[in-house]
């Protein structure tokens, strides 16, 4: 998975820990699919915010919430 302006969000979301997501990134399979499954999540939410995608509020807060859990999980694993 390449450096995106994602990864740079998470690394401003989760400050001091851009080296550590970088290596787990690398290393382990298992949290590179957690910042897969988050870009999409951020993907899709960003195309209901800009009206590229239509969807209703409930699908909008379903997805932002999914997104939350996903972070979550991800600064568990930066811990």
């Amino acid at each position: 998975m390449p450096t995106t302006h994602l990864d740079q969000a998470l690394a401003e979301e989760f400050a001091d820990k851009a080296e550590a997501i970088h290596a787990l990134k690398v290393s382990d399979a298992g949290f590179r699919t957690l910042l897969e499954q988050n870009h999409d999540l951020w993907k899709q939410i960003q195309q209901i915010q800009k009206g590229i995608a239509p969807a209703d509020d409930a699908v909008l807060e379903d997805l932002e919430k999914r997104r939350l859990a996903l972070l979550d999980q991800i600064g568990t694993r930066l811990r």
